[in-house]
């Protein structure tokens, strides 16, 4: 086995960890494209997708009933639908053009609503309708690009929830919609064996990452983790329209 190979896995399971952990998995994008740097995108996420589902049981098993159960009604089943439509138009779409189009909301979002000094009351929450549909992009993109944090994200920051609750919330939906990506990708012969076991021989790096995450989580204050998710949304945004405009070329 290749040692550089191992040495990636390893680091892009440990930082997804920590980000799951204690951000809600704001920086877990860099994830497949640190692993694509020695094998495949396909290759790299079918590796990841295992593990993730791994990290969401840690998350939610660490953020035990903190989540806000009115979203997770209003998000879950949107969420889903969002991933049944990817996973059965996924061949309809571009994926470069995907990421553009969510960096550039990711982006756009991050400038318009960046916390202010001079602002004293919180944003105001989208409707249910404009919530459902946020969610089902999340779902949708999430299938079609792994890219379903930005969508999520620009619907649950709107939400007014503390951060413990943003968290738990955001780690429970995407467990949701990571499992139910098992039944696509493994019918569309993504997942193996090989890969499988591959990925979970990295179970204790995860389980140190997300432990590490929960608690730099409880140790920053609240405005400076909303300021810290607004940035990693932000360049998360940078990143996805980079990595769309370079796939294009």
């Amino acid at each position: 086995m290749d040692w550089l190979f191992i040495s990636l896995i390893a680091i892009a399971v440990f930082i997804t960890g920590i980000s799951k952990g204690g951000f809600s998995g704001a920086f877990g994008i860099i994830a497949v494209p640190l692993i694509s740097l020695q094998t495949s995108p396909t290759l790299a996420a079918a590796i990841m997708l295992p593990i993730l589902c791994i990290m969401d049981i840690f998350t939610v098993q660490k953020f035990w009933k903190k989540w806000n159960t009115e979203q997770l009604i209003r998000c879950i089943p949107a969420a889903i639908i969002g991933v049944v439509i990817g996973g059965l138009t996924a061949s309809w779409f571009s994926a470069e053009w995907l990421k553009i189009m969510v960096g550039i909301i990711a982006v756009g979002f991050t400038l318009n609503s960046w916390p202010k000094k001079s602002r004293t009351t919180p944003l105001k929450p989208l409707s249910t309708l404009a919530g459902k549909l946020w969610c089902a992009l999340g779902g949708f993109t999430s299938f079609i690009a792994h890219a379903g944090g930005p969508p999520m994200s620009v619907y649950l920051l709107r939400a007014n929830l503390d951060k413990t609750q943003y968290v738990a919330t955001a780690a429970v939906i995407f467990t949701a919609i990571n499992y139910v990506k098992l039944i696509p990708y493994g019918m569309l012969g993504q997942l193996n064996s090989s890969n499988i076991l591959l990925s979970l021989c990295f179970i204790p790096v995860a389980f140190i990452g997300v432990q590490l995450g929960a608690w730099l989580h409880y140790k920053i204050s609240t405005v400076l983790f909303f300021k810290v998710m607004y940035s990693f949304l932000f360049l998360t945004g940078v990143k996805l329209i980079w990595d769309g405009i370079t796939g294009l070329g």
